[in-house]
């Protein structure tokens, strides 16, 4: 039998006293988001009803819905997420599967991680300039999602080249000494062993698309329109602009509207995500089998 020495003794403490620092750290990044959950929940669900969801926006928009604005976003987010993921992809693809380690190469990570890094009101006045006003898309659902696809390429980029580049090379080659093409080995082998990470970059693409004001403020959001778009060279309201607007701009707003605004944005960004982690889901579990 082995004794426990002062050495065991100490190293177990110091064990402990390290998890209870990990937890009380993941509780501080936790806890503001319970708080504001709560504060929103509180607050905006007097407004919440079904007719707040499905009605339109009257009496200067101090009274009514939200109808417009929650179907505006969903269809800037579904455009943004069509425009952006092909293009996301395949540039993940080149860079991680076909591109060589040259010159050329570092300039273009360098290039993804700088347009990370640009602010959202620079992206705005780029889709001002480039779709609005050269590609003459006009104001429009298409010149603000256009926007918002190129604000969030770089996630999808560096989510699927992180996820393509974390595919064993075992499988790569054991597919290349059955007589596959790369093309072959990549879209047979590569692409559905990565699939739940360009997932997880898709759904951080939905988080961050809904939830911009700033670009679509410029390209395609109005302040108030009470009815629907026809097409996508139309302009759209918008769950995040609308917040903006009855929670700054607009008098005698009850003040249970503002926060049932919110609370519905952040109820779909949930429901989005949580749709995009049961499909990454089901393709893990199917991948297993």
């Amino acid at each position: 039998m082995f004794e426990s020495t002062e050495l065991n003794a100490r190293n177990w403490r110091i064990q402990q006293g390290m998890r209870l620092l990990f937890l009380g750290m993941t509780l501080l990044l936790v806890l503001p988001v319970i708080i504001i959950l709560g504060v929103l929940i509180y607050k905006g669900s007097p407004a919440l009803s079904w007719a707040f969801l499905t009605e339109n926006p009257t009496n200067g928009m101090t009274a009514g819905g939200i109808f417009p604005a929650l179907m505006g976003t969903i269809a800037l987010v579904l455009v943004a997420l069509i425009a952006s993921i092909p293009v996301g992809v395949a540039a993940a693809i080149y860079l991680s599967e076909y591109a060589p380690d040259n010159w050329l190469t570092r300039l273009i990570n360098l290039a993804i991680i700088n347009l990370a890094g640009v602010p959202s009101i620079v992206h705005a006045l780029f889709g001002l300039g480039a779709f609005v006003l050269f590609f003459g898309f006009g104001t429009s659902i298409l010149a603000a999602s256009l926007t918002l696809a190129i604000m969030t390429l770089p996630v999808v980029i560096v989510s699927t080249r992180e996820s393509l580049q974390a595919v064993p090379q075992s499988f790569r080659e054991a597919c290349w000494n059955m007589g596959a093409t790369r093309w072959q080995t990549i879209v047979r082998v590569v692409l559905p062993n990565a699939v739940s990470g360009i997932l997880t970059g898709i759904i951080l693409e939905v988080s961050r698309t809904a939830g911009e004001t700033a670009p679509i403020m410029f390209t395609g959001a109005a302040f108030f329109l009470p009815f629907l778009p026809e097409s996508v060279f139309d302009q759209t309201m918008a769950l995040s602009l609308h917040l903006f607007v009855v929670a700054t701009q607009v008098p005698n707003v009850p003040e249970s509207l503002p926060y049932g605004v919110a609370l519905v944005l952040i109820g779909m960004v949930l429901i989005m995500n949580s749709a995009s982690i049961g499909l990454r889901m089901v393709l893990r579990n199917r991948k297993k089998w």
